[in-house]
């Protein structure tokens, strides 16, 4: 009776053993997908948070990187997250606003103080506003906001000198295609024109557009100095992206490793503030020396006018978001 107990105590414990041990060496793969080129700022970010997730997890979970829309575009990039084909990814907050609209207030031109403040009102983990948002996003498109990082402050480009909003009445610009983007374009005097940014090179070389925005890193990286001659310094956007993650595939994850890849999405976020800081000059000296030519505030860029006009269109077009607008300026 000892033996055959003995015998079963043993076998209990090899059983517990294997169970753990398969736990412990279990292997998550999340396929990770984004628009960003080969050296931009946003592709740097994901591979380090994949780099140091996969470290710091023990090789448990593998985010495997995907950039250059190699998943495809914004939209086919949400859609797939939204199904679980693809299991996380980052744009900008408004590219989630198809599922739920009020996304896209994050990326209100004029919100944010400063680049460091565009990350606290941001950060899943303490925003109030940003909690809200993760809940109706969970129940209307099944995945959360869990990360967000820095990439510059966007800036307006075109082929010819911009100094005030009546400098681009009727004339085609480019915009991300959502609606926020579309209302702040609009807001500039544009024709606000949606187009990828895998055909945003095509655009503006046919003339479909004759500028458009993003940060310097992007305009240095998509090599829009070859089809663009003025960069406007507007500073309209402090260009803040988030990181999204299919809901089922989150709580997949355990909780230790939910919060190391948290934790890591942060103290790498913190990076991108530094990268921007490093970068920004050199890459305004890359542009200048590509032949653009920068207009500031001291050559008549009228700040002012843009600021009133746009914020006076996002005000008409999304009257709902004042709330969250408070919240997010009331961040310390």
């Amino acid at each position: 009776m000892k033996k055959n107990t003995a015998t079963w105590a043993l076998v209990t414990l090899v059983t517990a053993c294997a169970i753990t041990c398969q736990s412990a060496w279990a292997q998550t793969k999340l396929r990770y997908a984004h628009v960003g080129v080969a050296n931009a700022p946003q592709t740097l970010y994901a591979d380090e948070v994949a780099k140091l997730v996969k470290e710091r997890t023990n090789g448990r979970i593998e985010i495997q990187v995907y950039p250059n829309s190699q998943l495809g575009g914004v939209g086919e990039m949400v859609d797939g997250i939204k199904s679980g084909a693809i299991a996380m990814g980052h744009h900008d907050f408004a590219s989630l606003g198809k599922i739920l609209p009020a996304t896209a207030v994050f990326n209100t031109p004029f919100v944010y103080r400063d680049a460091e403040h565009s990350l606290r009102a941001t950060d899943s983990r303490t925003s109030k506003a940003l909690q809200e948002i993760n809940k109706q996003l969970i129940d209307k498109g099944g995945m959360r906001i869990v990360g967000s990082f820095f990439q510059g402050a966007r800036q307006l480009t075109s082929k010819e000198k911009v100094l005030s909003p009546k400098d681009m009445a009727g004339k085609k610009y480019r915009g991300v295609p959502v609606k926020l983007w579309s209302s702040m374009l609009t807001g500039m005097g544009a024709v606000a024109t949606p187009v990828e940014v895998s055909e945003l090179a095509t655009a503006l070389a046919t003339g479909l557009v004759i500028g458009q925005e993003n940060p310097l890193p992007n305009i240095y990286n998509l090599k829009l100095y070859e089809g663009q001659k003025y960069v406007m310094m507007t500073n309209h956007m402090q260009s803040v992206l988030s990181v999204f993650i299919n809901e089922r595939v989150w709580q997949g994850v355990s909780a230790a490793d939910r919060k190391i890849m948290e934790d890591t999405m942060a103290e790498v976020g913190k990076k991108t503030l530094d990268w921007d800081r490093e970068s920004s000059a050199q890459y305004r000296k890359d542009l200048e020396a590509k032949g653009m030519i920068f207009v500031e505030a001291k050559d008549g860029l009228d700040l002012e006018a843009f600021r009133k006009a746009v914020l006076t269109q996002i005000n008409k077009d999304f009257p709902e978001w004042s709330t969250y607008i408070e919240e997010i300026r009331a961040v310390k």
